[in-house]
């Protein structure tokens, strides 16, 4: 009984001390973040087709399904061609700070809104990898998902050795910031823009508030104890959103391989071989021609895909057998990225398999990155004096307006 209550007491300490996966956490900002900015920037020509107010699915229609539905989308706020183009061109900004970690809690939370501005506008456009990165935009808002590889980390350091020489960093930037979209949010409020779904409009708030008081507790508490409280609250929510996104990977993989099973094409070895040969999924027909020549290969493929699947789930107790298996999804997805033409949606699996990445095979990531920027830009890899000389082995608490 003591052991069981020893062992309790050392998870709930694990899970309220510490951010847990510091390092899975930005790799998937990164990587979700890159795949939706590659989205927009690549569909740009096209961006009117797919969500513009006089495309296909025109903006009456969109009203009209967001009226029944109730989704959240700010391009319904405002019809015409410049709220548009403004709306995508902060969805664009936004991916890209994120994925540079700029005030990551607060680009998070316009990230978020970006995906489902776009997506909800249109929602008869895209594949699987827009629904994975449809959930994973609202996950990330959770996460503290910049505390390494991004500039809010850079900016704790410089924060860090500025109070060890005495000295104190003024945060501009974050409380212009927040004042900016507290209006922006209080106006749309009031116009009653944000009627219809609860959930967004909660969270928006939500966050705008913790926001204030996460400033307010840094700033002015005499004590320390709000802030550690705050903290723990920050870890919950962190741990709790990385095993969120965890168990969605495994139940994407689950289900598809399960379902998989239950196709007499899947049983008998040829799945593989069909979509090869579909137009929509052909942009390099000869290598199609070539992979699908022997019977053996798409034999193999398609037996592999559905045992790696249906695996997969099960292997997580196992970090070797885990470890080999996720190397297989990662390759099969940049398989599916080249032969079948479909980049986006393997960029989006592929940063959600990322969550399970091995925090040392991470760290050697890390460290092969700095070294390969060292020799790109040296002036730039110059550490700050009394900076960490590792800056991926270091945790450090956020500042201002970065929780």
């Amino acid at each position: 009984m003591n052991r069981l209550a020893l062992s309790v007491s050392r998870g709930i300490g694990r899970v309220t001390e510490a951010a847990l996966g510091p390092y899975q956490a930005a790799v998937i900002r990164i990587g979700f973040s890159a795949t939706w900015l590659l989205f927009l920037l690549c569909e740009f020509p096209h961006r009117q087709e797919l969500y513009g107010p006089d495309g296909p699915w025109s903006w009456d229609l969109a009203q009209q399904l967001t009226a029944d539905n109730g989704a959240f989308t700010a391009l319904m706020w405002f019809k015409g061609q410049v709220w548009f183009e403004v709306v995508y061109a902060l969805a664009v900004l936004s991916g890209l700070l994120l994925m540079l970690g700029w005030r990551t809690r607060t680009m998070s939370v316009l990230f978020m809104v970006g995906v489902l501005s776009l997506q909800n506008r249109s929602v008869f456009v895209g594949d699987g990898g827009d629904n994975v990165l449809h959930l994973m935009s609202l996950y990330l808002v959770f996460t503290r998902c910049g505390q390494v590889w991004s500039l809010d980390a850079r900016r704790a350091r410089r924060a860090e050795a500025a109070r060890a020489r005495g000295e104190r960093m003024p945060d501009r930037a974050g409380p212009v910031l927040w004042t900016a979209l507290g209006l922006v949010l209080a106006v749309v409020t009031a116009a009653g823009r944000l009627e219809g779904e609860w959930l967004v409009p909660a969270l928006l708030w939500a966050v705008w508030l913790a926001q204030a008081l996460w400033w307010v507790v840094g700033r002015r508490a005499g004590s320390a104890e709000p802030r550690i409280l705050l903290d723990v609250v920050a870890n919950i929510l962190h741990n709790g959103a990385l095993l969120v996104i965890m168990a969605e990977a495994c139940l994407i993989y689950a289900t598809a391989g399960w379902y998989k099973i239950q196709g007499s094409r899947w049983q008998d070895g040829t799945a593989v071989y069909y979509p090869l040969h579909l137009d929509y999924f052909s942009p390099w027909p000869a290598l199609a021609d070539l992979l699908s020549a022997s019977g053996t290969l798409v034999m193999l493929v398609t037996y592999g895909t559905v045992i790696v699947q249906v695996a997969f789930p099960f292997t997580l107790f196992n970090r070797r057998v885990k470890n080999v298996l996720l190397a297989a999804m990662m390759a099969e997805h940049a398989v599916i990225a080249v032969v079948l033409g479909l980049p986006f949606f393997s960029l989006a699996m592929i940063a959600t398999d990322a969550v399970f990445l091995p925090t040392s095979f991470l760290h050697r990531a890390g460290g092969w990155a700095a070294r390969a920027r060292g020799r790109l830009f040296p002036r730039a890899a110059r550490t700050l004096p009394g900076d960490p000389r590792s800056p991926e082995d270091s945790e450090p608490a956020h500042v201002g307006f970065t929780a």
